[in-house]
């Protein structure tokens, strides 16, 4: 697994990078483990999953349309691998600003949303996310709230 991902950056993020093979960072790619971690939480992939999964990596971390389906199955084979959450969630606090944490887990809600009903599971694992990436309860609700309202 870890000499696909590598190939994959070795591939598409070498240094220096050209714009147009570059097509995700390894932070990024960390989110998108993440994002699959909620969906896989409830242990019920639904289509509505899916195709916000496909929105989020267009929307909030502009991933190509072409590039997806690479990166959803970097991301899966990432998720599936990992032996705990920190693999991803120390990238994210080395890489990203306390707004960009916000969105992370607002986004995460987002995927949870999705199906129309939030599993205890992918509560406890948006909550366990947020706590390592330090963002604050307070945040952590209203992340939750301004996601249930979109």
């Amino acid at each position: 697994m870890l000499s696909s991902i590598k190939a994959f950056f070795d591939e598409k993020l070498a240094k220096p990078p050209s714009p147009d093979k570059q097509i995700a960072s390894e932070t990024q790619l960390a989110c998108a483990a993440l994002f699959i971690e909620v969906m896989k939480a409830d242990h019920e992939l639904d289509d509505r999953e899916k195709s916000e999964l496909v929105s989020l990596l267009q929307s909030s971390l502009h991933i190509q349309e072409e590039d997806i389906q690479e990166l959803t199955r970097l991301a899966q084979e990432g998720a599936d691998q990992a032996t705990s959450l920190y693999e991803f969630t120390r990238l994210i606090n080395d890489e990203y600003s306390y707004s960009q944490k916000l969105q992370l887990v607002q986004d995460m809600w987002r995927i949870a949303f999705s199906d129309e009903q939030i599993d205890m599971y992918e509560e406890h694992l948006i909550r366990k996310v947020s706590d390592l990436i330090y963002v604050s309860h307070t945040d952590f609700i209203k992340a939750k709230i301004i996601a249930r309202e979109s």
